[in-house]
């Protein structure tokens, strides 16, 4: 019998990436402190999130094929990731404004008997220039403050962007699915 699939995150934007792949899987709530620690560079802290909430959420299910996943815009060595409420994503926007920055999404698959498979995508974002009310107008209608940096490339954030640059398009929503078939298919569950 094939081991199940659980997904280590409540997110739903992963939920749905992950309902693609044709898969039957569960959901468990990693609870994890998502803080970034003072030594931490971003990217650091995006991959061992990913980590500690596929270890989580096995330690719960031994059995399964758990998938971890984690990710954040790296802002001078800054972690930027879910603004939470208006002013922290009109705030984070207003930074990123005419830059370049790395967006890191961090997968973590872990199964009994196995060392965990562990990748982090990079995804290189450009902002655009654009003013305060264009700005506001769309957190007022789109609400992103359940994103990283508060920008939905699958909605209107899109409009927000000069360019996206990665080789595995559904990491900058949350979870790389290529890198995912990859693992998925060396464990024999796809």
């Amino acid at each position: 019998m094939p081991s199940p699939i659980v997904l280590a995150s409540t997110s739903r934007y992963r939920r749905e990436l992950l309902e693609r792949l044709g898969v039957p899987f569960s959901v468990d709530r990693p609870d994890v402190d998502e803080t970034q620690t003072a030594a931490e560079s971003p990217f650091d802290n995006c991959r061992r999130l990913a980590l500690d909430k596929a270890r989580v959420v096995a330690d719960r299910h031994p059995t399964g094929i758990v998938i971890g996943s984690d990710q954040v815009l790296d802002l001078d060595g800054v972690a930027l990731s879910k603004p939470g409420d208006f002013a922290t994503a009109l705030d984070q926007l207003k930074r990123c404004q005419g830059r370049t920055l790395h967006c890191y999404t961090a997968l973590c698959v872990v199964s009994p008997g196995r060392a965990p498979l562990l990748d982090v995508v990079t995804t290189e974002i450009t902002y655009r220039t654009l003013s305060d009310a264009t700005l506001i107008a769309y957190l007022n209608r789109e609400q992103p403050y359940d994103a990283a940096g508060a920008v939905k490339v699958e909605t209107a954030g899109i409009t927000l962007l000069r360019a996206v640059t990665s080789d595995d398009p559904t990491a900058i929503i949350g979870l790389p699915l290529i890198r995912l078939t990859d693992f998925l298919i060396e464990l024999g569950a796809l």
